[in-house]
């Protein structure tokens, strides 16, 4: 409802428009009445209406003035002139005031409901107006988070526009990026992205994203000032800066130590912005760390001005690349790399071409573990930090060794389904590993692989092999503890190898067939009624009856007891 006030000097007036017009057919509540300007104020302010029907001419304070009053005191309510005088100046007055419109006496209700109709219709379209307008800012507080990383982002991507329109947008987000401190970038880029990533829902992973950033946050506030936010999955980006008193004192102590080295004031390293910037790297490592079991990999750019965040951002993020060569877990800077900026002719020339995959080819069928080991050092050795596509290049040229050695078992009719597997579990290892180093073990593991199967086949170790893994087996199997790891200790050869050549060998796994040299050992002793079932289970090397139970039934079709019920007496 809409409140209505009328101010009139005259009683029949205000009689009048109290009672003869039905008010809440347009949703109007008549909310009082006041027979002068000056009465007519205080109700106002007492009452607060959303109209004001006044008379024009009134003793004390006339309607013009009381009309100027509420104008600039409450500009929202909507005023209506009544008066019995046809007069030009009047009509000119209330135009000034911004009145709605104007009603001789006496009062024509029909003309008054075509007047309310438009007032109320003005009320409920700006009524609509702030509530979309409220609607709006809602959203637009909302949305804030996503604007400022979103403007932050284009600073890193983009040249910074002109210093005006730069804080303009930066006091609409709320950013503290002060003109005159002095910027590093770093990036914080979380080691093993895709295996955290793999192992987690999206709510964890989303959880994990915002107490990282909590972190980084809270330590730079500790440390320094600036912004902390999520660029992309696995990226974090700090904007930093030092106070700005105590960058600029920092930079007279440093002056004053380049004019006199013995000058003293320099010997606090608090006061030392980039001393608080490495404190700050370290302690944001060891926290995610600690924490929440996080390692990262921190890239520091070069310190620059509010200008030129794009360009240290840019430096940040190649210095954190630097792990795939340098390993995980570091705070890396480009001067700390000692490297030139451009890339050498040398390596960027490097390919593996058919010279060097005929030359691994020819080890891989002489099978032998040394020379193999001899041609990939060759290989790495390729591999320098210099290059900003390292990594790249690197999982490019392991793709077409692996492909090599694909090739090769085919031709010497060695593939097997084992093999497929383990080739097809590499190419995804390849695509996780960060780093070099876990890039040549992942393709070290699988070409000496290859080479035992090789030397295996074309030696007759097979079934050698075959026969030392039974023999184990048939002393052991009563061990709980026997798995396929202290199996291939015995053999001195590695589980991954020896199950793989015993299933080619055998058809079976080297855990199915204890499983089944285990059950048949079970049934044996089933058929001497002094044996209690769980004496059986633990004797063929099983710790949970229950289990044991199941397993035997999965096998033979029946439960260790139907077994022995079904066995012939006296047996």
């Amino acid at each position: 409802m809409y409140k209505l006030l009328v101010v009139d000097d005259e009683p029949a007036v205000r009689f009048g428009l109290r009672s003869y017009m039905n008010w809440e057919q347009f949703e109007i509540e008549f909310a009082g009445e006041a027979d002068d300007g000056d009465t007519g104020l205080e109700a106002v302010e007492r009452l607060m209406p959303d109209i004001v029907l006044t008379d024009v001419r009134m003793p004390n304070m006339d309607g013009i003035t009381l009309s100027r009053e509420i104008r600039r005191r409450f500009p929202h309510i909507k005023i209506v002139f009544v008066s019995g005088h046809d007069d030009s100046d009047y009509l000119k007055s209330a135009m000034k005031v911004s009145a709605v419109d104007y009603i001789f006496k006496p009062v024509n209700l029909q003309e008054l409901r075509t007047v309310i109709e438009r007032v109320v219709e003005e009320l409920r379209a700006e009524q609509s107006e702030r509530r979309m307008t409220q609607e709006m800012q809602e959203k637009l507080k909302e949305s804030m988070p996503l604007l400022r990383e979103k403007f932050l982002m284009s600073l890193l991507r983009e040249a910074a526009p002109p210093p005006e329109r730069l804080q303009e947008r930066l006091d609409f987000l709320g950013l503290q990026l002060p003109p005159t401190a002095s910027y590093w970038v770093i990036v914080v880029s979380v080691d093993q992205m895709a295996d955290i990533r793999e192992a987690r829902s999206e709510r964890d992973w989303q959880l994990l994203s915002y107490a990282m950033r909590n972190v980084c946050q809270e330590l730079t506030d500790r440390h320094m000032k600036g912004i902390v936010f999520e660029h992309r999955d696995g990226e974090f980006v700090g904007m930093l800066h030092a106070d700005v008193n105590a960058d600029v004192k920092a930079d007279a102590v440093a002056q004053a130590r380049a004019e006199d080295p013995a000058h003293e004031a320099a010997d606090d390293p608090s006061e030392d912005p980039e001393e608080r910037l490495f404190t700050l790297a370290s302690e944001i490592r060891d926290n995610l760390q600690r924490w929440l079991k996080i390692s990262v990999t921190i890239g520091i750019g070069d310190r620059v001005s509010r200008s030129g965040l794009s360009a240290s951002y840019g430096q940040a993020r190649e210095a954190a690349d630097r792990k795939w060569f340098l390993g995980q877990n570091q705070i890396i800077t480009m001067d700390s790399l000692s490297i030139e900026r451009h890339e050498p002719n040398e390596v960027s020339r490097y390919r593996f071409g058919q010279e060097e995959s005929g030359k691994l080819a020819s080890i891989l069928k002489g099978a032998d573990p040394e020379q193999l080991k001899a041609v990939l050092d060759e290989l790495f050795a390729q591999f320098t930090p210099n290059r900003r596509d390292g990594l790249k290049l690197s999982r490019n040229i392991m793709l077409q060794i692996v492909l090599l050695a694909g090739q090769l078992l085919l031709e010497l009719n060695l593939q097997s389904e084992s093999l497929e597997d383990r080739e097809t579990q590499l190419w995804e290892e390849l695509f996780k590993k960060e780093t070099i180093a876990e890039l040549r073990q992942v393709l070290e593991s699988y070409l000496t692989e290859v080479c035992q199967s090789i030397r295996e086949r074309r030696s007759g170790r097979a079934n050698n092999l075959v026969e030392r893994v039974r023999g184990v087996i048939e002393r052991r199997y009563s061990d709980n503890a026997l798995t396929v790891a202290e199996i291939g200790k015995e053999v001195y050869l590695t589980d991954t190898y020896v199950s793989l050549l015993f299933k080619q060998e055998t058809g079976k796994t080297v855990n199915e067939y204890l499983t089944h040299y285990r059950i048949e050992k079970a049934k044996a002793m089933l058929t001497d009624p002094s044996y209690k079932f769980y004496d059986i289970c633990f004797a063929v090397g099983y710790a949970d009856p229950s289990y044991f139970s199941k397993l035997f039934k999965k096998i033979t079709g029946l439960t260790p007891s139907a077994y022995r019920e079904n066995q012939p007496s006296g047996k």
